[in-house]
C-alpha cells in the first residue's frame, strides 16, 4: 500500500531543470511581467479569488511547456481563471510574452514543483478542473518512476478538486496513456467520462507538434475523468 503522506514529504521529481535557451524577449517578459502575473511559492494556502481579483471557476494547469495552448485556452474562456505551473524559465517567459501580446488577464503563473505547490498552497476542494497536457513520458523503463502521474500524486490531486470537477490529461506516448488510464481508473474518487479514452475536448487546441505527429500517423490520447459528487 502506498503511503501518500510519505509521498507528500519525499517525492521523486518528475522533471530535470535543463539549461534551455532564454531569449532576450523572454527574459524581459520574466523581468517585467512576472511581478504582476507571477506568484511566489510559499508554504501557506493561496486565496485563489484574491489572487485573480474575482470569484470564477479555477483551472490548474501542470506543466504548460511554452504556453501556446495555455494562452489560447485562457483567451477563449475569459469566464475561467487559470493557475499555471511550470519550472522551465523559457516557457514561463514565452507565456508571459503571449499574455502581454494577447492582453490576457485570467492567467497566473507559479514557477515551482507541482507536488509542493499542491501540498502547500492549494486548499482542498477549490479547483474546478486540472489540465496535464503532454507530461514528460520518461520513456526509458528505468526512468518510469519519474513520471508525474502516479497513484500517490493523483490521490493528493483529487483532494484539491471540487466534487463534479474534472481532470484532463493528454499524451502522445501510448504506454504512458495506458498507465494514466490505469491510475485514474484505480482512484475511487474519479469516474471516467468515456469508455476508455475521450475525444479531444474542443477547448484543447492542437499544437503544431501534435499536428505533425498526427500527419505522420502518431496517436494522441485524451483522458477526462470527473471527481464523483457523492464522495
Amino acid at each position: 500500500m502506498t503511503d501518500t503522506n510519505d509521498f507528500k514529504n519525499r517525492h521523486i521529481r518528475s522533471f530535470v531543470l535543463r539549461q534551455g535557451h532564454l531569449s532576450p524577449a523572454q527574459q524581459r517578459a520574466v523581468d517585467t511581467l512576472m511581478p504582476h502575473f507571477g506568484i511566489e511559492y510559499q508554504t501557506q494556502t493561496l486565496a485563489l479569488d484574491s489572487v485573480f481579483g474575482r470569484s470564477a471557476p479555477k483551472i490548474l494547469e501542470i506543466g504548460f511547456g511554452m504556453g501556446d495552448s495555455t494562452a489560447a485556452i485562457a483567451k477563449a474562456h475569459p469566464e475561467n481563471d487559470y493557475l499555471c505551473l511550470e519550472v522551465h524559465t523559457p516557457g514561463v517567459g514565452n507565456l508571459l510574452k503571449l499574455i502581454d501580446m494577447e492582453q490576457i488577464s485570467n492567467i497566473r503563473i507559479i514557477r515551482h514543483d507541482a507536488v509542493e505547490v499542491l501540498r502547500d498552497m492549494i486548499a482542498d476542494g477549490t479547483l474546478d478542473g486540472v489540465h496535464i497536457f503532454f507530461p514528460d513520458p520518461w520513456h526509458k523503463a528505468r526512468h518510469n518512476k519519474r513520471r508525474l502521474i502516479q497513484p500517490p500524486f493523483i490521490a493528493q490531486l483529487v483532494n484539491k478538486i471540487k466534487p463534479g470537477g474534472y481532470i484532463h490529461a493528454a499524451t502522445d506516448w501510448q504506454e504512458y496513456a495506458e498507465q494514466i488510464l490505469a491510475v485514474f481508473s484505480a482512484e475511487p474518487a474519479l469516474a471516467n467520462t468515456a469508455t476508455d479514452y475521450a475525444p479531444r475536448p474542443d477547448y484543447r487546441p492542437l499544437t503544431k507538434f501534435e499536428k505533425r505527429g498526427i500527419n505522420l500517423g502518431h496517436g494522441v490520447w485524451d483522458l477526462v475523468f470527473r471527481r464523483q459528487e457523492n464522495l
